[in-house]
């Protein structure tokens, strides 16, 4: 019997013992599942700018996890590595949410202030991250996500009580584009407004040449962000060759910094990425 997941836009219906389009979710015993619960690729213990977030506890460092997957296909995904596989193309390393929160606390004493959950699309593993913030929020310990922001609302909304902190990619500010990648824009925007309603955001955006570096559509962006906030920061970021863009040129460190000046125009905080 094939069964819907409700926790991103796709609404993937699966078949029995199969996984949905973000290789993470899987139908079994009629339920779906997060078939990646706890099941972590990357671990790191990383300054909380590089998450990035530079406005919330800055000079902090933060437990850094990842598993696989995502539910979005970008041909320049940066960490295709680990969010193009899924269970049977990498190797795991299998944790409770209480030995992530032991871990974290043990950390306290390198300058650890809590749990980021990113790397891959850490919301295709909902109920891990759920978990765990839960039990990181009962120990005192700081909850980030970093995510591309393409999830339902309903799920986000059982989240936000026990998250402090997201960065939340915002890809592009066209439709037509998003859809290239297997996302919307309005998903993503509505993401990011109920986000902000509640706690700390922070907002990246990835300049692929020729793709999402025009003056008008920077200017659309951060008009639409200073709309929500003005002080929201922005970090507006160098692409590099990657994935399935292996032949276009990396951004030019002179365009971020345009598109910089521009995005100034409309907020506060804009911040120039992998320019060094």
């Amino acid at each position: 019997m094939r069964i819907e997941c409700r926790i991103c836009p796709h609404h993937c219906k699966i078949e029995e013992g199969q996984v949905g389009l973000c290789k993470a979710r899987m139908n079994r015993n009629a339920e779906i599942i997060s078939e990646n619960y706890g099941k972590l690729t990357s671990v790191a213990l990383d300054p909380i700018e590089k998450k990035p977030l530079y406005h919330f506890h800055p000079g902090s460092k933060i437990l850094s996890i990842g598993s696989y997957g995502c539910n979005m296909n970008c041909p320049f995904c940066q960490n295709c590595d680990i969010s193009m596989v899924g269970s049977q193309e990498i190797e795991v390393e299998e944790v409770t949410p209480s030995e992530m929160v032991l871990e974290a606390r043990r950390l306290r004493s390198r300058g650890n202030i809590g749990i980021a959950y990113t790397y891959n699309e850490p919301l295709i593993g909902f109920e891990f991250v759920r978990d765990c913030a839960k039990a990181a929020k009962a120990e005192g310990l700081i909850n980030v996500v970093v995510t591309n922001g393409y999830v339902c609302e309903e799920p986000l909304k059982e989240l936000l009580p026990y998250i402090d902190a997201f960065n939340i990619d915002l890809k592009c500010f066209t439709e037509d584009f998003y859809h290239k990648l297997g996302g919307d824009l309005a998903t993503v925007k509505q993401t990011i407004r109920l986000a902000a309603a509640h706690t700390h955001v922070e907002v990246t955006t990835l300049i692929i040449p020729g793709e999402n570096d025009s003056d008008e559509e920077m200017m659309e962006l951060s008009g639409w962000l200073s709309s929500l906030r003005p002080d929201i920061p922005l970090h507006i970021s160098r692409f590099f060759p990657r994935w399935k863009m292996q032949d276009k040129e990396a951004t030019s460190v002179q365009q971020v910094y345009h598109l910089a000046d521009i995005a100034r125009i409309n907020l506060n905080y804009v911040h120039e990425g992998n320019c060094f």
